[in-house]
């Protein structure tokens, strides 16, 4: 285990321990797909790439991949991404 994941895996511990929520504590990114039409991710580090059929966003140690058609970024912030667009999938890519 890197030193990434020791320190991911400590700060879910501790979260379990005080009962707070994990994905606050260990700096975990938080996703929503409401039907096929939007996607919604908390905690990017940034936009990798961008097309109407791929957005990759960074998400820390990983890489959220939406693919679909239409795709649409329909706002950004330094912390928020929506999407928005017909979602066929949503990746992980390590």
């Amino acid at each position: 285990m890197d030193k990434f994941g020791k320190t991911q895996a400590l700060r879910t511990r501790m979260a379990e321990l005080f009962d707070l929520p994990a994905d606050l504590v260990a700096g975990l990114t938080h996703m929503e797909v409401l039907g096929d039409r939007q996607f919604f991710l908390e905690g990017h580090t940034g936009i990798l790439s961008y097309s109407d059929t791929q957005i990759d966003v960074s998400a820390g140690a990983s890489v959220v991949r939406v693919r679909g058609a239409g795709l649409e970024l329909r706002g950004m912030t330094g912390d928020e991404v929506r999407i928005r667009g017909r979602i066929d999938a949503v990746e992980f890519v390590r």
